[in-house]
């Protein structure tokens, strides 16, 4: 079988750094693209990934910046209360 340059070239691409079921949890064995850490399929083709802001996934709105900072500040004013209550006796 005669090797070429180009096969050469793809043997000696760097590898996509994405872990995968389907290899045990080992990392991908495609090339990567060009300038980038993952292969086409994880994510290293041009434009691919959500837009920022993107809301197609939002199933019930629990994971939400918004709703995170509100339980971040419940859980502040509840743990202030609880030392307020301890100061009081």
């Amino acid at each position: 079988m005669k090797t070429t340059s180009c096969t050469l070239r793809l043997n000696n691409a760097p590898r996509c750094d994405a872990r995968t079921k389907h290899n045990n949890g080992l990392p991908c064995r495609s090339p990567a693209v060009r300038g980038k850490r993952r292969c086409r399929i994880h994510g290293g083709a041009k434009g691919s990934g959500a837009p920022k802001g993107n809301t197609n996934a939002i199933k019930h709105g629990c994971t939400t910046s918004e709703i995170k900072t509100f339980k971040k500040a419940v859980k502040t004013a509840l743990c202030k209360a609880d030392q307020l209550q301890k100061e009081l006796g």
